[in-house]
């Protein structure tokens, strides 16, 4: 018998084994479809494979200038910000609420809300850091900056704290300037209401205002105590009301106090709109006593500098998934690898590599095994067809095998040629993998983030940290969070 011929007939009988009358199935097909089944049974209980996550990122302050490419009123790079924001939206962060934190944020922002409609959403206010206006000392008109110093003028105020620098108390408030602040921030709330393109302005909620004792070399504690009073006096008038974004840092028992004199124990004045205290980084205490739906019932953010400390992370853990919320503060607050909550990330990112380790691993071994079964398919086809091998067959079998040793020396040697050369120098991998490319703003480029610039695309980390704390699946902390703030600000009342 001629190979040739006895390979043909053993090929056609191989079709009509796996074929039927009615429908064709290919090889590749039935091993596709083996695998597949495979790894869905070896993936029960995590996460879905095809989840992809929402994120809604409460605070991020877009109206920096930072993010336009100006650093300290200097320009250092392209404006890169609809690359910001892209860089969002593919990580599944399609929901932005810039903060106010001053009148010239708090229009800037507005202005985002026009360039971004439906994915950017503001809030306004007086930030406490921000609440020097108030002084009678401060020598510039409040509606063209934030501070008495040029070089900071455009920046939203840093994070951290500088105690050795306060403010001190005792040069009292301007009552006179106080009246046209309120009423100008009254005025900017009501225009900004009244738009319809896109609706309501994009303005979502009231604030950022509250209260920081930790950063008291911006403002003395006396002119942020009347700031936030007359603030929450103007968010009681409001009709409707709006939520609340507040600030409190190192000052609970007064920001307790005024929101209960202003609003009412269970904030009554607001109607049950509520609120949220970002950048949370009290104790399991205070979060409790603001959460208390009997009380204030308010909603807890947490980002980066709510992820430093253990003690800070013993916090996160505490926080029920109904009153979550994510953010990340940009371009500050980013986590760091000093932060106790990076340890949650690499652990995290670890455990994520294992699983899909095991899934690759699962889906080689259906395929091997479809593989096999359709070989074994074909031999006993082969067997049916001409019985017992004949000489011809075992010269064919050889010269197979030899081909197939052949071909998988090519391969290791194609997969040597590919592997990078180990070098002494060469950096390791990342304990955390780097979505986007990083770099200095001297040495920018398109597409690229920027090193200490951080930007609403981090998001996700914040959410694997929260998860990797609480022990639970990055998609039950995405879907809370989003329900959560979609239910506060109304975002789902929003029709584009």
């Amino acid at each position: 018998m001629r190979i040739g011929s006895s390979l043909g007939s053993r090929s056609l009988l191989f079709s009509r084994l796996v074929c039927n009358k009615a429908k064709f199935r290919p090889v590749n097909v039935i091993i596709a479809s083996m695998a597949e089944a495979h790894i869905s049974s070896s993936s029960a209980g995590a996460p879905a494979a095809d989840y992809k996550p929402r994120y809604a990122d409460i605070g991020i302050n877009l109206a920096d200038p930072i993010f336009r490419g100006r650093y300290h009123g200097k320009p250092r790079h392209p404006d890169d910000l609809q690359d910001v924001v892209s860089r969002a939206v593919e990580v599944g962060c399609t929901k932005l609420i810039v903060t106010g934190s001053s009148f010239k944020s708090s229009r800037d922002a507005l202005k985002l809300a026009q360039e971004f409609p439906g994915t950017v959403y503001t809030t306004a206010g007086i930030h406490p850091c921000s609440s020097s206006i108030f002084s009678p000392s401060h020598h510039k008109h409040h509606d063209e900056s934030q501070s008495e110093d040029e070089g900071e003028a455009e920046h939203t105020p840093a994070c951290d704290p500088d105690p050795t620098k306060p403010i001190p108390d005792g040069e009292g408030v301007d009552h006179a300037r106080s009246e046209r602040i309120v009423a100008d921030l009254a005025a900017l709330i009501a225009q900004a209401r009244s738009s319809s393109a896109p609706p309501g302005g994009g303005l979502v909620a009231f604030g950022e205002f509250g209260l920081d004792y930790d950063r008291l070399h911006y403002c003395s504690r006396e002119v942020q105590l009347h700031s936030f009073s007359v603030q929450l006096a103007l968010a009681a008038s409001l009709d409707p009301p709006l939520p609340l974004f507040l600030h409190s840092r190192a000052a609970h028992d007064d920001f307790v106090r005024l929101l209960r004199e202003g609003l009412g124990p269970r904030l009554e004045k607001l109607r049950g709109k509520g609120g949220v205290v970002h950048s949370f980084t009290g104790t399991v205490e205070e979060m409790r006593e603001l959460m208390d739906p009997a009380g204030l019932g308010l909603y807890i953010g947490v980002n980066g500098c709510s992820l430093k400390t253990k003690e800070n992370c013993d916090v996160v853990r505490e926080i029920p998934l109904d009153r979550l919320m994510l953010e990340t503060d940009g371009p500050w607050c980013e986590v760091r690898p000093s932060h106790e909550g990076w340890k949650y990330l690499v652990e995290w990112e670890k455990q994520e590599k294992e699983r899909k380790g095991k899934l690759a691993a699962a889906a080689a071994a259906a395929t091997a095994a479809a593989t096999d079964g359709a070989a074994a398919a074909v031999a006993d086809g082969a067997a049916a067809a001409d019985g017992a091998a004949t000489a011809g067959n075992e010269d064919a079998n050889q010269e197979g095998q030899e081909k197939k040793q052949q071909k998988q020396k090519q391969q290791k040697q194609q997969q040597q040629q590919q592997q990078p050369s180990k070098k002494k120098n060469q950096k390791k991998e990342p304990e955390v993998p780097e979505r986007y490319k990083t770099v200095k703003k001297e040495k920018w480029e398109q597409g690229a983030m920027v090193k200490g610039r951080n930007e609403p695309c981090t998001i996700e980390r914040v959410a694997k940290i929260v998860a990797a704390i609480k022990g639970v699946s990055v998609e039950e902390v995405c879907e809370a969070a989003w329900k959560n703030t979609v239910k506060v600000f109304g975002l789902d009342e929003i029709q584009e």
